[in-house]
């Protein structure tokens, strides 16, 4: 299957925060922006929130590694994980539209297999034209 083409990330960037809690989605802006470094811990993140404790920090980054958007690494002699970004906003995207659509004709069958076919009828030329390049 095709990547996607990113063609506007700050509107992806806003698309995948909107799609996590708020204060999971302040720090996944955080991350997607490069307001922290690349690879962060717990403390860089508090910076940028004072008003948070450290510990809503950490079980945040957390459960956002629990999530796939982090991954965490624990090196031997150090107390601190050291964070990164899993993937891009748009990669996020990708990962949940397929799965909200899988889940989507898991509880609706063929009527939401219909509705899909349906919406294609009212795409755009350039929607049409995105969309064929990313089946090929």
């Amino acid at each position: 299957m095709a990547e996607p083409v990113i063609e506007q990330p700050d509107q992806d960037v806003a698309r995948a925060v909107a799609l996590l809690g708020p204060l999971e989605g302040r720090v996944m802006r955080s991350v997607w922006t490069g307001q922290v470094a690349e690879t962060f811990v717990v403390r860089d993140v508090q910076t940028l929130m004072p008003q948070l404790a450290y510990t809503t920090v950490m079980t945040t980054l957390r459960r956002l590694a629990d999530k796939g958007l982090l991954t965490a690494k624990a090196e031997l002699g150090r107390r601190a994980h050291e964070y990164r970004a899993a993937g891009t906003a748009a990669e996020y995207l990708v990962r949940a539209s397929q799965d909200e659509a899988a889940q989507f004709v898991a509880r609706y069958g063929d009527a939401a297999l219909s509705a899909f076919a349906a919406r294609l009828a009212d795409l755009t030329p350039e929607q049409r034209r995105r969309l064929e390049d990313l089946a090929q």
